[in-house]
């Protein structure tokens, strides 16, 4: 039970740190890393729904891609992925409003992007401490499993295929709703902060995953 305990324990502290990113890349207003870009711009649409709303709503529909992928294989436990879900849709919200309240948007350009970069740093933090607890895990890392174990591709190549997949719809929607790629003119979703925290999380989790395994895993090389 301790055990138990331990991993979920530190696989939540990590979906916090993860919205935590959330809301700093947000904050930045340069770009949102490519799984939240779609969530993002629906809430500035649909502004009686919060993007922590439409995060639940968009981490659902990876729990169905997997079912549609697997068929029968798919294991009814694999529903449990809907509990982190909740909470970390809940998080997101605490983390704008959070950072909402702590200040207006950042305008320096240099603050922008250490805002960004921060982002990046508490993204690859967060999933790490999910990998080393081995308790809740979003629904977005499992799906890329699950189509690697089918298709036989690399998770890398995975990965850029759908985070490209996702800016782009993003972008069309953004066009779509207010004319512009980037975002409603106020709340940029689509820039430059995109492409760093795509690019740089992963390189990122390459120092601090070892880190991570360190202080909170069994010390073993990941």
């Amino acid at each position: 039970m301790k055990d138990v305990l331990r991993r979920y324990g530190i696989s939540t502290l990590g979906l916090i740190v993860v919205a935590l990113g959330v809301g700093v890349s947000i904050k930045s207003n340069l770009g949102i890393a490519p799984l939240s870009c779609i969530p993002t711009i629906l809430s500035l649409k649909f502004t009686e729904l919060s993007i922590g709303t439409f995060t639940i709503l968009f981490n659902l529909l990876f729990v169905l891609l997997q079912m549609i992928i697997l068929g029968k294989n798919f294991k009814w436990e694999m529903l449990l992925q809907i509990v982190p879900i909740f909470i970390f849709g809940y998080l997101v919200d605490g983390a704008v409003w959070l950072f909402d309240a702590l200040e207006a948007p950042a305008t320096n350009y240099v603050i922008r992007i250490l805002l960004c970069l921060g982002a990046v740093i508490l993204t690859a933090v967060g999933i790490d401490l999910e990998i080393v607890g081995q308790g809740w895990m979003l629904p977005a890392d499992s799906t890329l499993n699950v189509i690697m174990q089918r298709t036989g591709a690399k998770f890398s190549t995975i990965k850029v295929i759908m985070d490209v997949t996702l800016v782009a719809i993003t972008v069309v929607l953004a066009l779509v709703f207010f004319g512009l790629f980037t975002g409603n003119g106020e709340t940029v979703v689509i820039r430059e902060g995109t492409v760093i925290q795509a690019i740089l999380t992963g390189l990122c989790m390459k120092v601090t995953g070892p880190l991570a395994n360190r202080i909170f895993g069994s010390g073993k090389k990941a």
